[in-house]
């Protein structure tokens, strides 16, 4: 399997982008933000992504050097249309207002509508936990992507819709960010492009049976991926995914799940930031309770063969950190189309990591 180290895919995803079309310093954005995925671990929302992305913008889905407009402006709630700009551009301007408008005040609400793909939810979790802030972030599909059918359904209603969650401690935030499906639509598609089957309980072919073939889910009529919760507990993922279309959907200004869109692939967003210096009884105290309830937790006692309690974030940590040492593997059947993709583009390919 292809290695390529961390630096060099930086480079490499970069160059990408520019040659297709990004402008200025928007490629590098978008290209930090897929390579931090990989490094991370979570690969379905990493460099596999280009080809979609680049296809978009020759299509003029997806629009490059656009500007974030405020339809709704107050101290505590804004409201803003991407104009369909680069998901991971806009989405970080988004944040950057709203720690801004938490500098004097305990809450903002921010809502994002017709933007392109966001990428991974944690990412702007992170960025507001480097700011002292609380966060919880979620997306729906703008109403244009539907993958998860309701228990006991077989046709799909809702996207994956993920929803996550920042806390600031020290300099290893606590960050939970899940889809409230079975798993990502990405991790299918990345099972389907590298050829391997997917493992039991992700997927419902059209007809509701368990199946293990990631086409089924493109198929004509299309198959789908399972609520979050396993055996008798998929109730609970889809009422979350319906709570997240709610917010992020609905309450954004944007578009709710149909069976028409009304527009292309997208992300509604939902984001709302607290600054706990201003609420309860300030920062102190929240830092010393966090501090607390996270030493209560790792001291548990570990059942046999388990090294250590993790919270949310740290195996992304421990990812990265092997990533950086080891480079980021990409499987063959989702190295081919960015191998494709360079060559067109008259991009040099990124050495590879020996064994």
């Amino acid at each position: 399997m292809p290695r390529v180290a961390y630096e060099s895919l930086l480079e490499f995803a970069t160059a990408l982008l520019r040659a297709g079309g990004v402008r200025g310093e928007e490629a590098s954005l978008v290209a930090q933000s897929l390579v931090e995925a990989n490094l991370c671990g979570h690969d379905s929302h990493g460099v596999m992504r280009i080809p979609y992305y680049l296809d978009e913008l020759a299509r003029g889905n997806v629009q490059s050097g656009v500007e974030l407009e405020l339809f709704h402006d107050e101290p505590e709630a804004i409201s803003a249309d991407a104009h369909w700009g680069l998901g991971q551009v806009q989405a970080r301007r988004l944040m950057d207002l709203l720690i801004r408008r938490t500098v004097d005040r305990a809450v903002c609400v921010g809502t994002l509508v017709r933007c392109a793909h966001i990428g991974r939810l944690g990412e702007y979790c992170q960025q507001a936990a480097e700011h002292h802030r609380v966060s919880i972030i979620m997306a729906n599909t703008h109403g244009a992507t539907r993958r998860v059918a309701p228990p006991g359904g077989t046709a799909p209603r809702l996207g994956t819709n993920p929803v996550a969650f920042g806390v600031p401690y020290d300099q290893e935030p606590i960050i939970l960010d899940f889809g409230t499906s079975a798993t990502a639509e990405g991790k299918v598609r990345l099972r389907r492009l590298a050829g391997e089957p997917c493992p039991e309980g992700w997927l419902l072919d059209a007809q509701g049976r368990p199946t293990t073939d990631p086409e089924t889910l493109y198929a004509d009529p299309p198959g789908t991926i399972l609520p979050m919760g396993g055996p008798g507990q998929t109730y609970k993922g889809f009422g979350l995914a319906l709570v997240v279309e709610i917010f992020a959907g609905a309450l954004s200004g944007g578009v709710t799940s149909r069976e028409v869109p009304e527009n292309q692939k997208g992300n509604c967003v939902y984001m709302q930031v607290i600054n706990p210096s201003r609420l309860g009884r300030g920062w102190d105290h929240f830092a010393r309770e966090l501090k607390q309830l996270v030493e209560f937790i790792r001291s548990c006692p570990r059942a046999e063969g388990v090294e250590a309690i993790l919270l949310p974030g740290d195996p992304e940590r421990r990812t990265a950190a092997r990533r950086r040492r080891e480079g980021i593997p990409i499987d063959p059947g989702n190295w081919a189309p960015l191998v494709q993709l360079a060559q067109r583009l008259q991009v040099p390919l990124p050495p590879l990591v020996e064994e």
